[in-house]
């Protein structure tokens, strides 16, 4: 596959307008004989709410007229299938990834976009939103190394060693053991800037989520976790995501949920990651919205939670033309949570996760997903 990235200038300002817009005559540029004369606008401009949308949508009918069909699991997607020749493009904003599977096509979809957009080939991509790419023989490594030196900077923390682990592994902090952190601004400024960096650092994840958890009121256990995680990505650098090459696609997920841990809420934490093949492309943890009087139930949720994530997974992959013919494996070290994904018979403790309960038996009897035990200690 050939990789390139694009921009295109003045993005704004080529949408085009289907309503009527006027504005005020700009500063500088009135006209002397009718000064309380408005103007009609005929194309999008900037610092009009409209200006977004617009572009966007000059953009998709565009591309749709060269061949490119608009995801519907991806709103940022378009994909190009025409015989052998197929071509993912990806945009947000006025920034562009175009991968074809030919130099050739390419180099005709390029020239397409630059005879109607003012577009500026960036070359083979090597970097993305902030994320470099680094290519070599076994694959793409993508990592935030600038970015997470820029955070690591913003600390005095020059003096002090790095951690091994991003969390304390002892137990989570209640909001109310600790005194109150009156520099709030620069704590949610802090904590806002590395969740930009769980894109490459999934290994941040869960101990950023119990950081964001005390946004609204934050107390000195907070800033200290917080500062644990700064010093642990100074450490930690050089990491990233690697995705490699490989024939295997099949896609397999494992999830956990800690039952009724936090102190205050006595709210669960449910986490997953998923693989297609032996590469990292999905993970996520997050609190629960509601309080559950069952570890069983509250790891079944963190299974629904996979199974749907899954379930998107496969249906972008079968509109880039890379179906998934095998069922998805989910591993879980709840055996209740496994035996009532296959077990049609309704119990009366079942009814308050009733939707997740059909929702998953109905994906294993189609043979979609098939939900396994997984040791504790694995």
């Amino acid at each position: 596959m050939a990789y390139t990235s694009t921009r295109c200038e003045k993005r704004l300002l080529h949408g085009s307008l289907n309503e009527t817009v006027y504005m005020y005559q700009p500063m500088g540029f009135c006209n002397t004989q009718h000064p309380n004369h408005v103007c009609l606008l005929k194309c999008s401009l900037y610092g009009l709410k409209q200006a977004p949308r617009a572009w966007y949508q000059r953009f998709t009918d565009f591309v749709a007229t060269i061949g490119f069909i608009h995801s519907k699991c991806e709103h940022s997607l378009f994909v190009y299938h025409k015989d052998i020749d197929i071509a993912y493009l990806l945009i947000y904003v006025d920034d562009i990834i175009l991968t074809t599977s030919s130099s050739i096509l390419r180099d005709h979809l390029i020239k397409l976009l630059a005879e109607e957009f003012a577009m500026k080939e960036l070359g083979p991509l090597s970097s993305f939103l902030g994320i470099s790419v680094t290519r070599n023989s076994s694959g793409l490594f993508l990592d935030q190394q600038a970015y997470a030196r820029d955070i690591t900077a913003r600390e005095d923390l020059v003096q002090h060693n790095p951690f091994s682990t991003p969390v304390d592994i002892l137990g989570k902090q209640s909001a109310s053991m600790d005194k109150p952190y009156s520099k709030l601004t620069p704590y949610r400024s802090l904590a806002s800037a590395l969740q930009y960096l769980t894109f490459t650092r999934p290994d941040i994840c869960y101990a950023l989520k119990q950081v964001c958890l005390h946004m609204h009121s934050p107390h000195e256990a907070q800033i200290h976790s917080l500062k644990r995680i700064i010093r642990y990505i100074k450490g930690t650098l050089s990491l990233g995501l690697h995705i490699l090459k490989t024939t295997n696609s099949s896609i397999v997920s494992y999830t956990d949920a800690d039952w009724a841990d936090c102190p205050d809420t006595r709210r669960s934490t449910f986490g997953y990651c998923v693989y297609l093949g032996d590469k990292l492309i999905s993970w996520s943890s997050n609190l629960q919205e509601i309080v559950s009087r069952s570890s069983a139930k509250e790891e079944y949720r963190g299974v629904a939670n996979v199974v749907a994530e899954t379930c998107w997974l496969r249906n972008l992959l079968l509109e880039l033309h890379d179906p998934i013919t095998k069922a998805t494996l989910v591993f879980c070290d709840n055996v209740s949570a496994i035996y009532l994904s296959g077990n049609p018979v309704q119990y009366q403790g079942t009814k308050y996760i009733e939707l997740d309960i059909h929702f998953i038996r109905e994906k294993v009897a189609r043979g979609q997903v098939r939900v396994m035990h997984v040791p504790t200690q694995f």
